[in-house]
């Protein structure tokens, strides 16, 4: 049997039809040595999670349960993802996420994970989908000041302490998501929740520090006045929002 699924793994896009198992309170990552994956059946215990690759394109599932608290995370890319059930039951407060990742210093945020979700007999309390943007990257801090010299007694007086540098703006938060969703006619829709608005802006980066200025020193002679001190930077502005999604609800 083995070497039968290895034969239609390389003559087919789809793995051979398996049942994939979440234990509770843990997290499983699909493999991802094809694009299209094909199951039997799909179970996530309660407070479990799955995750699906960014390589992964489409998923075909027999039997859908997702427990308590469960979750489909979807990992962002710039591919949609096609999820198709033909029978599914979730339990209070499961959940499909196609979240966008948020920025960082190194890298800009990321959009929701376009999804296009279909799922033929559907029995739940809430069909929730949180295909948001990731937020923005937060501004770079403002270098701050250098402190003034201190004075010399026998010359010049206390230096000034230099002006903090301005922080930067924060980054723009990434767009959420397109989501098609195709449920059965009989699904009442007010039990359907879908999250598609743009990550938030990030933070303003915060002006520097003023330098110091240089400290007093009394003399033989005479006492040297310290240095006044430097401005602090102005701070950034934040980041704007980015642009929501759009939802599609198609009826079976």
């Amino acid at each position: 049997m083995r070497k039968l699924c290895l034969l239609a793994a390389l003559v087919s896009p789809f793995a051979c039809a398996q049942v994939v198992s979440v234990e509770t309170n843990s997290l499983m990552r699909l493999p991802n040595a094809t694009s299209t994956l094909q199951l039997e059946r799909l179970e996530v215990a309660d407070y479990g999670t799955l995750l699906i690759p960014p390589n992964v394109t489409e998923v075909s599932v027999g039997e859908l349960h997702l427990g308590r608290e469960a979750r489909i995370a979807i990992v962002p890319s710039e591919n949609a993802l096609e999820l198709k059930v033909n029978r599914a039951e979730l339990s209070e407060g499961s959940q499909i996420t196609a979240r966008g990742a948020p920025g960082t210093y190194l890298k800009a945020a990321r959009a929701g994970r376009n999804l296009n979700l279909q799922i033929k007999a559907l029995t739940a309390p809430l069909l929730s989908v949180d295909a948001r943007g990731g937020a923005g990257a937060p501004g770079f801090v403002g270098l701050d000041g250098a402190n003034g010299q201190a004075p010399g007694c026998t010359w010049g007086q206390a230096g000034r302490g230099a002006d903090g540098s301005n922080g930067s703006d924060g980054q723009p938060g990434a767009p959420g998501a397109l989501v098609r969703l195709a449920v059965p006619q009989d699904y009442p829709a007010e039990q359907i929740k879908v999250q598609v608005e743009g990550g938030a802006g990030g933070l303003a980066g915060p002006g520097g520090k003023p330098g110091a200025g240089g400290k007093a020193k009394g003399c033989l002679i005479y006492k040297a006045d310290g240095g006044k001190s430097g401005k602090p930077g102005a701070d950034g502005q934040p980041g704007p929002a980015g642009a929501a999604g759009a939802v599609t609800v198609q009826r079976l």
